[in-house]
């Protein structure tokens, strides 16, 4: 399970997000991590709930 999916249905803002991941929560990691979310909800494997609130999506296989 990854941390985006352990994060349920409402999501998980960026902050909490690198916290999840080891990363300090300082302003540059945060921005960072956001541009990257971002990326991947722009490609298809998260979902973008709210700013800077992102989700895994639900994959049926």
């Amino acid at each position: 399970m990854t941390v985006l999916e352990s994060a349920g249905r409402e999501g998980t803002r960026c902050q909490q997000l690198a916290v999840a991941l080891g990363l300090q929560a300082v302003p540059a990691k945060v921005e960072g991590l956001r541009s990257k979310a971002k990326r991947l909800a722009e490609r298809g494997w998260d979902l973008q709930r709210r700013p800077a609130v992102f989700t895994a999506l639900r994959r049926h296989l």
